[in-house]
């Protein structure tokens, strides 16, 4: 038994979020689909993560087994990509170790939540429209606290299976993109259900001028999403990156 990892990106509108759902398409589904009739066998993926429903992926790992030497795998990645549709790319199939896993080895993920200040037809369909502006280094002021915040109950989609709300944020901030808008970068070894669009609509408030510093402080020790802002459109929020130990140090800051 041979293990490979899938290196992917999808566009979140199509579907219901990674995960299989009973009665509604997922990237999960539709993945595993493709390959199990491109090697006429069941195959089964395993993913870095479980993005909810409309929200986007750059990169995405996945992992899944098969018995024997994969075919010619150009020819593969054609067969997959035809097999997929139009809202899922997949670019590279690599062989790993027979232990390696898409979810478990992951040491850090980047998401990114675009915001568009102007009114356009182009950026609309995957950026939030906030016509009004946001004072961003408030919120960046806020932004700073989550770096030193572990329990992001705050932040967590009630009823969740989660079993533990610690996660270490390494990165978190916003960056003006010229006059027409801003986006906030995030980076964590791990991410709850919800958590980031939770986080943005939180620090929305702070840039309004809704809450302040001290406040958005607040909401995390209270442990209370209701004490927490809105959830954001998922549209507007991208998977950014995956880092596994395996991989070459790389710089996100412009990527």
């Amino acid at each position: 038994m041979a293990r490979y990892f899938l290196r992917l990106a999808y566009r979140g509108a199509p579907f219901h979020g990674w995960q299989i759902q009973p009665n509604a398409p997922s990237v999960q589904e539709t993945i595993e689909r493709a390959l199990s009739t491109a090697l006429r066998t069941p195959v089964a993926i395993t993913g870095a993560g479980r993005t909810d429903t409309g929200v986007n992926a750059r990169e995405m790992y996945a992992h899944f087994d098969y018995d024997d030497e994969l075919p010619d795998t150009g020819k593969l990645l054609v067969s997959l990509n035809r097999l997929a549709g139009k809202d899922i790319a997949i670019y590279d199939i690599i062989r790993v170790v027979d232990d390696a896993h898409a979810r478990f080895d992951a040491r850090q993920r980047t998401y990114k939540y675009f915001v568009c200040f102007s009114k356009t037809p182009f950026f609309y369909p995957l950026s939030w429209y906030c016509p009004h502006g946001l004072d961003l280094d408030e919120m960046n002021r806020a932004a700073s606290v989550l770096l030193e915040t572990e329990d992001f109950t705050s932040f967590a989609k009630l009823h969740s299976d989660a079993k533990t709300n610690i996660c270490h944020v390494s990165r978190a901030e916003w960056t003006r993109e010229g006059d027409s808008g801003a986006v906030f970068t995030i980076s964590a070894d791990r991410f709850l259900r919800n958590m980031v669009r939770a986080v943005v609509g939180t620090l929305v408030e702070v840039g309004r001028g809704k809450m302040t510093v001290e406040e958005f402080r607040e909401v995390i020790s209270r442990r209370d999403r209701c004490a927490a802002g809105q959830s954001m459109p998922g549209e507007a929020l991208f998977l950014w990156s995956v880092e596994y130990p395996w991989m070459p140090e790389k710089k996100i800051e412009n990527n």
